[in-house]
This record gives structure tokens, C-alpha cells and sequence, in this order.
């Protein structure tokens, strides 16, 4: 990438940053640590009050850090650590855990310990590690997805959980956490990433020898349709699993994702629907899909070579101008900023063309990473 257009890149993220750092700042002073997940008539209520296993539970505290990285404010640091000590009794009840304890934690006391060096944070992360390494099917090769009845399920979003095992066999020196890591990852890439680059969201496999049963739709339009927000989970989860591992297969994977996914996006002016392969009305959009998309696209734009780096940059911001310009939010008297996510197709009318926690922290992440590239969140 030329210095010029990596300096408008830039100029345009600090414009970004600013407007974040003045509606946080005021969000942060206002909800404090309850734990948000979908904002109604522009205030946040208590998640953790209601499902203290919720899969969200970690990306306020992680959208707390990042600002604390950038403006070094004590009050980003304090709030984040509270709910990190609020979620300690989700590690202690455990049942109600599943495979979403690498979103939870890779984003509070994992961050903190990357920022702060607190031993307690340390702790909470590599407890994590070993619930999700506990998770894993040694007959199926696969970490299994949420619990009860669900026994060989496996899900495209759980590429974003296999991090925390990958920081935890390095912080530990030990690879059985990277092995469990990359058994699962080869298992998604054999039944959910498809040959033209699209992805099933679910597969279930048979728990006693891994065999392949069914893939059904999950939060997509249908079976065999392509639910944008799992495309974004695969090309993000299988391009951090390449800068992990240094194994080309997730590299490959990643770039073949990400291909279909410009190649679709770009019919929707880069603002993706909840399906790809959904009827074109009624009109369903997933702003949060795009943002996760743009942070994996910037992932891949890192660690490419230089005649690829354009392809991926480019899609990546023109993602994220559009999501800017058309569906954010930057009152500070409202809580959320990015709006018109949507939870899942076939969704109650709640969780429809919503701000979503997950959508606010992406785009956060994604203007963080063009002007602190040095942090590696996951």
C-alpha cells in the first residue's frame, strides 16, 4: 500500500476515532458496568442481569479497553475490570458456559492482562482456555457448540473462540491448547467453509466418530443459503488462525472467503444483508456482519503479501465508509452506534434492524487497528 493512500486511511480513521471517543466517553459515564446487548429507544439495559452466560457479555469490556489503549483514561480501565469481576460468577457457575468463552473472555480479562500485566485477569483467561479445550470431541476432532442435547453440533462462530487457545498454549508454553485449536479449525474447514467460499453456519456431526449428519440453515435464510454474519465469523476466524499457526490451508480459506463475500457485498452497495442468498425482500440488513467482515479483511491485508493488500484494504474501507455514512448513530444522549443489525433471519421483531454491542465493538476494533496496528486483540 502507498503512503498516500495508507495517510487518507488514516486521516479518515482519526475523524472516526474522535466521534467514538466523544459518544463512549459519555456512554461509559452513563451505563457504567451494566453489561449491554441490544439498545431500545436508545438506552442499553442490564444483559448480565438477565443471562449472565450470554455470548455478548465481553465486548463492552473489550470496547472499554480499546479506548483505554488509545487515551489511557483510568475511568475506561476501572469500568472494564468491574465487569471482568461481575462475569467471575459466570466462570463460577459453569453450566451455564458453553463454546462462546473465547468472545467473553479474550475481550475482558484478556485484554486487561495484555494491558495491565493484572495476575488475576491471567487467571480468568487461561480458566476460560480450559473450559473451551474441555469442550473438545477427541473422537469427532471438534470443539462442541452450547450444551444440553447438542451434543455433536458444531458452529462457523466458534473460529472466533479458538484464540483464547492459541494465547493460552503460548502463555503457558504448552501446544495442547494450539492442537485442540487446530483440530476444530480443520474440522470447520471440511464441513462449513464450501468450495466457492461460502459457509454453512451449523453442522452436525456424529459425537462417537465425526461423521458428517446434516447442516442445517442455523440463523440463515435456509439450509444452504449464506448467512453473511457466519461468512464474516469464518473469514476473521480463519485468518487469525493462519497468524497463529503460520499453516497456509487457513490462509487459503480466509482469502477464499473473503472473495465471495466482496464479490456478494458489492450488489448491496457494502452494507451486507442478513443472508446472501435470501430473497431481496422484504430487505433484512446486518451492519454488524460488515463490520466483523472489515476487521477480517484488515486482518488479511496485514499478512498477505504486497501485490495482495489492495484487494483486501479496499473492500475493507469501503465497508466501513458506508456502514459510517448510512447507519451510525453518534448522539451521544443515545446508547449504540452502529444500527440496522440483525440478530438472525428468522428472528423476533426485538432483535430486528437493532444497534447490537457486537456491531459497535467490530467498527470500534476495525478504526482502532488502522491507527494502533501494534495491538493484536485476538
Amino acid at each position: 500500500m502507498n503512503s498516500i493512500s495508507e495517510s487518507i486511511h488514516k486521516q479518515y480513521a482519526e475523524n472516526v476515532w474522535d466521534k467514538i471517543q466523544t459518544k463512549i466517553s459519555v456512554q461509559c459515564d452513563r451505563i457504567g458496568v451494566i453489561v449491554p446487548y441490544i439498545a431500545v429507544d436508545g438506552r442499553y439495559s442490564d444483559k448480565m442481569a438477565d443471562n449472565l452466560y450470554w455470548w455478548t457479555n465481553g465486548f463492552w469490556p473489550g470496547i472499554l479497553w480499546l479506548l483505554f489503549y488509545s487515551a489511557g483514561e483510568q475511568k475506561y480501565a476501572d469500568t472494564a475490570r468491574a465487569i471482568e469481576e461481575r462475569l467471575d460468577a459466570a466462570l463460577a457457575g459453569y453450566e451455564g458456559l458453553h463454546h462462546d468463552v473465547g468472545f467473553m473472555w479474550t475481550l475482558s480479562a484478556g485484554l486487561d492482562f495484555k494491558l495491565t500485566a493484572n495476575p488475576a485477569s491471567r487467571v480468568r483467561a487461561l480458566h476460560g482456555a480450559n473450559l473451551l479445550a474441555g469442550r473438545y470431541n477427541l473422537r469427532g476432532h471438534f470443539i462442541r457448540s452450547w450444551n444440553k442435547d447438542y451434543t455433536g453440533w458444531i458452529i462457523v462462530d466458534c473460529m472466533m473462540n479458538l484464540p483464547l487457545l492459541y494465547w493460552a498454549s503460548a502463555e503457558v508454553v504448552d501446544p495442547r491448547f494450539r492442537y485442540i485449536a487446530m483440530e476444530h479449525a480443520d474440522t470447520a474447514l471440511k464441513y462449513l467453509v464450501r468450495e466457492d467460499g461460502s459457509c454453512n453456519h451449523i453442522a452436525v456431526l456424529n459425537p462417537e466418530n465425526g461423521a458428517l449428519l446434516e447442516t442445517p440453515a442455523g440463523q440463515g435464510y435456509a439450509p444452504g443459503s449464506s448467512w453473511t454474519r457466519g461468512q464474516a465469523w469464518a473469514l476473521y476466524g480463519f485468518a487469525l488462525s493462519y497468524r497463529h499457526t503460520g499453516e497456509e490451508r487457513y490462509l487459503t480459506a480466509s482469502k477464499r472467503i473473503a472473495h465471495y463475500f466482496i464479490a456478494n457485498i458489492f450488489r448491496y452497495g457494502f452494507v451486507p444483508p442478513v443472508d446472501f442468498r435470501a430473497p431481496d425482500t422484504p430487505e433484512k440488513l446486518d451492519a454488524s456482519a460488515g463490520m466483523i467482515a472489515t476487521c477480517g479483511l484488515l486482518q488479511l491485508s496485514d499478512i498477505v503479501p504486497d501485490a495482495e493488500k489492495k484487494l483486501y484494504l479496499d473492500a475493507a474501507m469501503r465497508i466501513l465508509k458506508a456502514t459510517e455514512e448510512k447507519y451510525c448513530d453518534w448522539d451521544p444522549g443515545r446508547d449504540g452506534i452502529v444500527q440496522k443489525s440483525t440478530a438472525q433471519y428468522h428472528e423476533k421483531t426485538d432483535e430486528f434492524h437493532v444497534p447490537i454491542i457486537y456491531g459497535d465493538y467490530f467498527l470500534i476494533e476495525a478504526i482502532h487497528r488502522i491507527l494502533y496496528p501494534e495491538l493484536q486483540v485476538w
